[in-house]
């Protein structure tokens, strides 16, 4: 494969770790504390999705090769993982009387029996839509790009999203609030704004955004219990990265650290080709920078460009 090719597989990993950033950073912005049941709540959108694409079917027609069925699976999906969400923040966190540090331990329990759940109902295998898959673009396989219309579908969708996202906070009363609430809560209750109102919307969208990733990480991959808890890590990554807090930060995160990852065999292969001396040396390079290491390689990276800016790339709290 060209280095076209892993620019592709980077582009639609992106796609998905940017709707999981996203997520992440906008609960914790507003919310206040570090959710790490969001990896999990990414595993119920995509999970949920399943079921209904099994009970609707293809629905007659087809988008970019993804029956119709399969967009009503995604909106499903993104709900419930919506709804999970809220009802955990009213039933849990809501009542406790704790600290950042006591929800986000509480998070970890909530992580724990989301998975258990899904995986006494699923089982802990892999599984996969009934999809057919789809041969790669023909036109575009000369250049050494191996991506179906499937892959396409997941990029323009998270675009879609994003750009949603974007004229959201930037263009309507709620964004304005939202934003208000993530540089200065109190200011901005004192001010009049309903801010658990806000902090609910921030729930739904959050969880939703983590929902359709979810979903589209399911497409791209397969999907099993643990899917969402195996990623948590790099989307925790992609948001340090950006700028814990900042929304644009999470987003040009998770752009970097997809494209880490999936452009590690890229760089294996380079290190394969040149004359490197001693021997030993070269063993060493080519056994770190391997695909086994993808997500080790994305922490490194994180950490030297925190060395250098450590509010990450966009700081702390521009949401």
């Amino acid at each position: 494969m060209t280095v076209l090719g892993y620019l592709a597989n980077g582009l639609v990993f992106s796609s998905i770790i940017v709707l999981g950033s996203i997520g992440l950073s906008l609960v914790y912005s507003i919310a206040d504390f570090a959710n790490f049941a969001h990896g999990d709540t990414m595993t119920i959108g995509a999970y949920t999705a399943l079921v209904t694409f099994g009970a609707v079917g293809g629905l007659g027609g087809a988008v970019l090769g993804l029956p119709y069925g399969f967009f009503l699976a995604l909106v499903v999906g993104i709900a419930v993982a919506a709804v999970v969400a809220v009802g955990t923040e009213k039933l849990i966190y809501e009542p406790l009387d704790v600290d950042s540090i006591g929800l986000l331990i509480t998070s970890i329990g909530i992580a724990f029996i989301y998975r258990a759940v899904i995986q006494i109902r699923f089982g802990s295998g892999f599984t996969r839509f009934d999809i057919q898959p789809l041969r790669p673009i023909e036109s575009l396989v000369p250049y050494g790009v191996r991506v179906t219309l499937h892959d396409v579908a997941i990029v323009g969708s998270a675009a879609v999203l994003v750009v949603g996202l974007h004229v959201l906070l930037q263009y309507t009363d709620l964004g304005r609030k939202m934003r208000a609430m993530a540089d200065n809560p109190d200011l901005a209750r004192v001010s009049g704004i309903r801010t658990k109102r806000v902090k609910l919307w921030t729930w739904v969208i959050g969880a939703g955004l983590a929902g359709a990733g979810g979903v589209f990480l399911g497409l791209f991959n397969q999907l099993s219990p643990r899917m969402g808890f195996n990623l948590l890590l790099v989307i925790f990554a992609a948001v340090i990265l950006g700028g814990i807090g900042s929304v644009y930060g999470a987003m040009a995160g998770g752009f970097l650290i997809g494209m880490i990852n999936q452009l590690t065999p890229f760089f294996s292969n380079v290190v394969e080709a040149l004359p490197i001396a001693p021997n030993w040396l070269e063993t060493v390079l080519e056994n770190l920078i391997s695909i086994e290491y993808a997500n080790a390689i994305a922490f490194v990276i994180m950490v030297v460009v925190l060395l250098v800016r450590p509010n990450g790339i966009a700081g702390e709290g521009a949401t």
